[in-house]
């Protein structure tokens, strides 16, 4: 029973510790997707549209990834364990 109790509890340490990382990396790819955003809705100069359009993009995969991270662990960590 001891040994069922740890592994509760080293779960609810690892999810609240990639809750808490997970949440700040996600809060910083959608800044950096808003920011892209708007100073793309003040240039007209084709080679500052451009890379800008990239970097928004890239900020989406990266947001995107993050939820499929996520997802992967929460089915790893929903498995049944057997030691």
């Amino acid at each position: 029973m001891a040994a069922r109790e740890s592994l509760y509890h080293e779960k609810q340490r690892v999810y609240k510790a990639f809750r808490l990382c997970c949440s700040y990396e996600v809060a910083a790819e959608q800044k950096a997707r808003a920011t892209y955003e708007h100073i793309l809705d003040y240039a007209d100069d084709p080679d500052v549209i451009a890379p800008l359009k990239f970097l928004r993009e890239r900020e989406i995969v990266h947001f995107q990834r993050f939820g499929e991270a996520m997802e992967l662990l929460k089915q790893r960590f929903a498995q049944k364990r057997v030691f």
